[in-house]
């Protein structure tokens, strides 16, 4: 039995410390409220989100009732609302940011490519979209969305294969999605699969001079002209397969390249779906399964919501949101390295669950999933996919 440490302990030991002081340093965040450090504000917000409290009073409460174990948390300064509240106010989102992504840096590393989906395709694989969150209007004037409310979005390109985040962006919901497109760091050779909410030609014709690949669905009406037709036999449900270009006045403009357009049977849902793609060279039935795989994201989006503390916020600046989503973010990617590590067999919902009961348990992380969990908890109320069976 582990007699020193505490599960919570033991989850932020998998934190590289040395990155986290010296975003800290870059980002001047012990500058002001020097009572009550980064460090303090992350362990703070990371209990928070590892045991579901609802509110600043919540996380108060519930620490100050274990005074006595804060030390051995690594929590030095003074717990309060006022001190938690200010700190997400005034400490730099970036240093969460930054420590977020280099967690999930280190995700990336534990998987096994010849597990992965696709492992065929030597592409990076991406999907992109994003997810609104609706706040109240006089509550964050600052991310007007419409007129009678406020709204963030986040922007995240997802690893199709790891289904982990490789970009995450947060603006105001008045912010169109379209715009991710120019964030990202175009890899050549990576798939970029998108809705077509995305539709933009002129950004396409980027993605296509940096020998990248796009996959979107096309809208109605859109002028083409038939170059020539590529043979379907043997082709499962694609109707057709035509290398054309685009003939009306500004997407000829913006793009002047072939393309290819697919006309696709979805018999499991008893419609048709038409595809255009820069790929000139993947079998069309490939192209069709991997538009398909642009759903891992939209349950990416709703996995987040159910699971991490993010359809409520602690405070009411853009700095404070996105303080609270990245540290979120950062908490998922330690469990996801904890899972790995540990080769864990439970999904991710479950080995929340467990920690979220056991924080201050002094077990080893193992011996808590072996005498815990016989078998995987199942969310009942929800009945929500476990997207994250690894």
């Amino acid at each position: 039995m582990n007699s020193g440490k505490t599960i919570f302990s033991q989850l932020i030991n998998y934190i590289p410390k040395t990155h986290f002081d010296r975003m800290v340093l870059k980002y001047k965040g012990n500058r002001r409220l020097r009572t009550f450090s980064c460090w303090d504000q992350y362990l703070s917000m990371a209990f928070a989100q590892l045991t579901y409290r609802e509110s600043l009073r919540d996380i108060q409460a519930c620490l100050r009732s274990n005074r006595n174990k804060l030390y051995h948390m690594g929590i030095k300064g003074n717990i309060s609302r006022t001190n938690l509240s200010r700190a997400n106010e005034i400490k730099d989102y970036r240093i969460y940011e930054s420590l977020a992504l280099k967690l999930i840096e280190h995700a990336q590393t534990l998987f096994d490519k010849n597990d992965m989906a696709y492992k065929e395709l030597n592409n990076a694989l991406y999907a992109l979209d994003s997810t609104v969150i609706d706040l109240s209007l006089t509550l964050f004037p600052w991310a007007q969305h419409r007129q009678n409310k406020s709204a963030i979005r986040i922007n995240t390109l997802l690893d199709v294969r790891t289904l982990l985040p490789a970009f995450i962006n947060i603006s105001s919901g008045g912010v169109h999605e379209i715009n991710s497109l120019d964030l990202i760091n175009v890899e050549p050779m990576a798939i970029y699969i998108m809705d077509k909410g995305f539709m933009d030609f002129e950004r396409f014709n980027r993605l296509n001079s940096l020998n990248a690949y796009f996959i979107i669905r096309a809208k109605r009406n859109q002028s083409y002209k038939r170059i020539y037709s590529l043979p379907t036999s043997g082709q499962e449900s694609v109707i057709s397969d035509q290398v054309i270009k685009m003939t009306g006045p500004k997407t000829s403009l913006y793009y002047p390249h072939k393309l290819r357009r697919i006309r696709y049977y979805d018999m499991q849902n008893n419609r048709y779906l038409i595809f255009i793609t820069n790929n000139l060279n993947l079998n069309s039935n490939t192209i069709a399964a991997l538009y398909k795989e642009r759903w891992k994201i939209e349950l990416f989006f709703r996995w987040i919501k159910q699971n991490l503390k993010i359809k409520s916020f602690y405070g009411r600046s853009q700095n404070a949101i996105k303080t609270q989503i990245w540290i979120a973010i950062s908490v998922y990617a330690i469990v996801i390295i904890m899972k790995k590590e540990l080769m864990l067999k439970e999904n991710i919902y479950t080995i929340l669950q467990v920690l979220s009961v056991n924080i201050f348990s002094k077990l080893l992380l193992n011996e808590l999933f072996t005498k815990t969990t016989p078998g995987n908890i199942v969310d009942t109320e929800n009945k929500q996919l476990f997207l994250f069976d690894f």
